[in-house]
């Protein structure tokens, strides 16, 4: 099947187990395909899986993977696109986690989900029109759009191809993020007098096998003189913006120049396209980029911006804005109840785990930073096994003829100004022995 299994497993205190197992597979896999064996994987059986009830526990998040504990594997639930569940981000993964009872037991179980070549390079536009003087001089550049390929690694976008070549060759720049800037460079002068149309073909090919492409029609018109592109003054600009900023906010100015006069010497500024569509506006006449939407640091922590800025003959510059989107603390913990017992003796011995919690703040650094504490006068405590996860336990011996019953009240802050809390409500009834 091509998948790969890593596999480690720990007990820790206080009865629960804790165990992780990684499986690698690839995205598109049929209804129904096999993952891996778990129960062997973890060395439980499939016997323990049936007598424990064993469970997926997901979260909020929708289920791919379905556990079949009846022969102890984990299967294919519905069809999984890489590009759809994680866009560019690699490695592209689902975490869960399978909960069984009697006694309680959690293992975390990583699928890792790898590229196939399922998307083709494509380009914004079918065809971009340009119109150039014949004064143009040879080396003179003209930014070209670029193209966007889904994939990721070996699969993405690879390589641009210009034709025929005549009068233009393509110039492909690899920046620093592993983007590429593509501009077609004037080689040959134009004459209009025997030219006035020329119409090429701009290719994207990738890297995958078999390889994918796609392409764009490009019209230039030969127009009369136009000597000099517009110079943008900085080839990248850095700017930041926190999440909570409101619609208007200035965000930078993009600054070019161009020495011709008249129309000639008229910079336009636009905005190429980019994953950040609706969110970020410049102004075509002087360069203000501005917030038009609403960021989101837990969804998007860094938006990159292609520049461009052309002159009233059509040749043109590109820069890069490059906008850090700050975090603020506006996520409150989430309380998600793994397993509660509902009763329990009064003869379990101190430290029984009684429940076990799943606490997620989709805030960063210290404003997603989770502590838990229970209610006062009660015989249980909380305690943290490993990040995210508690477990609610008694913390004394227990008596029914004292207290038939409790109400555990679990309350979560993080560690943000202000701090934002959730809390939630458990009864627990005692059992006479």
């Amino acid at each position: 099947m091509g998948w790969q299994v890593l596999l480690f497993i720990s007990l820790l205190s206080l009865s629960v187990v804790h165990g992780q197992v990684s499986y690698l597979i690839p995205e598109e896999m049929a209804k129904g395909a096999l993952i891996g064996n778990i129960a062997k994987d973890l060395g439980l059986g499939v016997e323990r899986l049936k007598s424990g009830k064993a469970r997926i526990y997901t979260g909020n998040t929708e289920e791919y993977i379905e556990l079949k504990r009846e022969r102890g594997v984990l299967l294919i639930k519905g069809r999984i696109d890489r590009e759809a569940l994680c866009g560019q981000t690699m490695p592209c993964a689902l975490h869960f986690q399978m909960i069984l009872e009697n006694p309680m037991e959690f293992y975390t179980v990583t699928v890792e989900i790898t590229d196939i070549n399922d998307n083709p390079p494509t380009f914004e536009k079918s065809e971009m029109k340009y119109e150039i003087s014949e004064s143009a001089v040879t080396g003179a550049r003209f930014v070209l759009e670029k193209a966007i390929d889904d994939d990721v690694g070996v699969n993405g976008l690879d390589s641009y191809a210009l034709k025929p070549s005549d009068n233009f060759v393509l110039k492909t720049i690899s920046r620093g993020d592993g983007s590429k800037h593509i501009e077609m460079v004037l080689q040959k002068p134009l004459d209009r007098e025997q030219h006035e149309h020329i119409s090429l073909i701009l290719t994207a090919l990738d890297g995958g096998e078999p390889q994918l492409t796609g392409t764009m029609q490009i019209v230039i018109t030969v127009m009369d003189a136009n000597d000099n592109p517009p110079v943008c003054s900085k080839p990248e600009y850095k700017a930041g913006v926190t999440e909570n900023a409101p619609v208007g906010t200035a965000i930078t100015t993009v600054r070019a120049t161009d020495i011709d006069k008249g129309n000639n010497g008229i910079v336009t500024y636009m905005i190429s396209k980019s994953g950040a569509a609706g969110l970020f506006e410049i102004d075509a006449n002087n360069g203000l980029l501005t917030l038009i939407g609403n960021v989101d640091y837990e969804k998007r922590r860094i938006y990159e911006l292609d520049v461009k800025v052309s002159d009233q003959g059509g040749l043109s510059d590109a820069c890069k804005v490059i906008v850090d989107v700050t975090d603020i603390n506006d996520n409150p913990p989430t309380i998600n109840i793994m397993s509660n017992s509902n009763t329990v003796s009064e003869n379990m011995k101190p430290g029984t785990v009684v429940t076990m919690l799943n606490i997620q703040d989709a805030d960063s650094n210290d404003n997603g930073k989770v502590m838990c504490v229970l209610n006062e006068n009660i015989p249980f405590a909380i305690k943290s096994t490993t990040n995210n996860f508690f477990t609610v336990m008694t913390d004394s011996e227990l008596d029914r003829e004292t207290a038939s019953k409790y109400i555990i009240t679990v309350t979560c802050s993080d560690e943000g100004v202000p701090s934002l809390s959730s809390s939630v409500t458990l009864t627990l009834q005692i059992s006479d022995v």
